[in-house]
């Protein structure tokens, strides 16, 4: 009857010297072709030296009336095994007392004595099939701990964790979805790459991955990819996420906040590591597992992804950190920040309105309410716009976007249209 379930060890902890034979001359044709193997001690303690010796044991038959150590006392002490073995009690009918201590104390069926084989077949199979789900169980669990531990290095803790156990939405192929994403990158990483060794490169690059990430996941965001010094982080894939664009822009503060405290701790250690430049954009992308098989790529393509791209590479031209297209401002919500300009970016034909987000405390600055009348003025095409401008570099030289427009109308430029290259 055990015949067609998978190949098992079972322990035999009898002091019957005849039991031995007996078990051997029954199963032989299925010890033969090694679908059971039996190991045979005839007492508890020198059943968990075996125990010990073979920690691939599938099952346990115990007589409970043995020399030494007894097999309610072995079935004590194997409860602190960390994979206990299913265990079969073998007891006289007439002590059911003993049988219900052991089926208590966890054994998974019990036998009386005189054993019938054929009764103790049928019983072994049953167990081996209880065995079999408990591994088919761990072998479960294994997979999914290992899908966590590959997930998490993309994905937010609890993200990873319900794709763990559920990956239909990792599933080979892409679909269209709304979502939020941004790019980073830091700026003169060629130049920090030819100059440094490579192990404190990699120190930077590791600490510098792991703090950015961390951001990331607390946003509950997605790291689609990392080339180089650059991230790649979605929102609103692969789970639903309706406020993305509002977790896209808490991100990129957050994430610029981490990147100059960073850069930082690095000065002070005498290493010079560029600015985090980060361009954040919403719409509709093609989202998904790409690649094959054997490769996963969980990324995302179209226009949406390109733009936001195109925007970090604005922060150039305004000397800005963070650059947010009007799209994902507007659907964010409530936002902090100031108008840049109306961008035509590189590949495009129609302008798209850029921001730079401000943390609260910048947005209080009086200085901001000057940018904007200023800006209001440049988008009316007001030749008061220059003085205003003007005004404000006195006020702060350090103001890169309002040292950029002043450039722009020295130069003969007006109003908000803007070629980035």
């Amino acid at each position: 009857m055990i015949d067609g379930l998978p190949s098992a060890k079972i322990l035999v902890v009898d002091d019957e010297p005849d039991l031995e034979t007996l078990i051997t001359q029954k199963f032989r044709r299925q010890i033969r072709q090694g679908v059971v193997t039996f190991l045979f001690a005839r007492d508890g303690q020198e059943a968990l030296d075996s125990l010990a010796e073979h920690r691939d044991v599938d099952m346990v038959v115990s007589d409970i009336n043995m020399p030494r150590m007894d097999g309610l006392t072995l079935l004590a002490r194997m409860q602190a095994l960390p994979e206990r073995p299913s265990i079969i009690i073998v007891s006289a009918y007439g002590d059911m007392a003993n049988i219900r201590t052991a089926m208590n104390r966890g054994a998974f069926d019990f036998l009386t004595k005189p054993i019938d084989f054929a009764d103790l077949e049928t019983t072994i199979a049953r167990t081996l099939r209880h065995v079999e789900v408990l591994r088919e169980g761990r072998r479960r669990q294994a997979l999914a701990e290992r899908a966590h531990a590959s997930l998490a290095r993309y994905f937010s803790p609890n993200l990873a964790e319900r794709l763990a156990g559920d990956a239909s939405g990792l599933e080979l192929g892409g679909h269209r979805r709304d979502v939020a994403t941004l790019f980073t990158d830091i700026a003169g990483f060629t130049s920090l790459v030819e100059s440094l060794d490579p192990t404190l490169l990699a120190e930077i690059l590791n600490g510098y991955f792991a703090e950015m990430t961390d951001v990331v996941f607390a946003h509950e965001g997605t790291v689609a990819k990392i080339v180089g010094d650059a991230l790649h982080i979605l929102f609103g894939a692969p789970g639903d996420q309706p406020d993305h664009a509002a977790r896209a822009v808490g991100c990129a503060l957050a994430l610029d906040q981490a990147a100059e405290a960073f850069r930082a701790r690095w000065r002070e250690r005498g290493i010079a590591v560029g600015m985090t430049r980060i361009g954040v954009h919403a719409g509709p992308a093609i989202v998904g597992n790409f690649g094959g098989g054997r490769y996963f790529d969980y990324t995302a393509y179209g226009d949406t992804i390109n733009t936001a791209a195109r925007l970090e590479n604005a922060n150039k031209a305004f000397g800005t950190r963070i650059c947010v297209s009007a799209t994902a401002v507007t659907r964010a919500g409530t936002f902090r920040g100031r108008p840049l300009g109306d961008l035509l970016l590189r590949g495009k034909q129609e302008a798209l309105r850029a921001f730079e987000p401000l943390t609260e405390a910048a947005s209080g600055d009086a200085a901001l309410g000057q940018y904007q009348d200023a800006f209001a003025k440049l988008e009316a095409g007001e030749t008061a716009a220059l003085p205003a401008f003007a005004a404000l570099v006195g006020l702060r030289p350090d103001d890169g976007v309002a040292a950029y427009h002043l450039k722009r109308l020295l130069n003969g430029s007006s109003g908000t249209r803007i070629e980035i290259p």
